[in-house]
């Protein structure tokens, strides 16, 4: 089985595992098939496997998420994970992950993930293999 680090938060690891739950190593290898500049839901990935549900899929990403790309799975409305929202805000500007700009009555005018253009369908190469991520300028 691979190996693993966590710190329990999903964002940071200080110890590692060396066997994981069947299904904690399927969601985590999920996570890593999603291409930079795109991203899954919860319940994306649960139904990608067939498997679970996004709880299940969340619960997951919170424990052994750290050593893979953790900000690539989201909530289903785009908005970015609580506590870690700077930190997955690089992330995606670094990697161009298409983002709308954040109304001024948002909490923190923190911009929100644009799931049409980013949402990936579990495809090699994404939705769009050329590479376009919908056009536009991103945030």
């Amino acid at each position: 089985m691979s190996q693993y680090r966590t710190s329990g938060d999903g964002t940071s690891g200080d110890r590692t595992i060396d066997e994981l739950p069947e299904y904690a190593e399927r969601v985590l290898d999920v996570a890593e098939l999603i291409p930079p500049g795109r991203v899954m839901t919860y319940g994306d990935v649960a139904e990608w496997l067939g498997d679970g549900g996004p709880r299940q899929v969340g619960r997951v990403m919170a424990l052994y998420g750290a050593a893979v790309p953790w900000w690539r799975v989201v909530r289903a409305d785009g908005a970015l994970l609580p506590g870690h929202e700077l930190r997955a805000l690089d992330h995606y500007r670094e990697e161009s992950t298409p983002l709308r700009e954040a109304s001024r009555s948002a909490e923190g005018h923190l911009p929100r993930l644009d799931m049409k253009r980013a949402r990936w369908d579990g495809v090699t190469g994404g939705a769009d293999a050329d590479g376009d991520k919908g056009g536009g300028a991103h945030i």
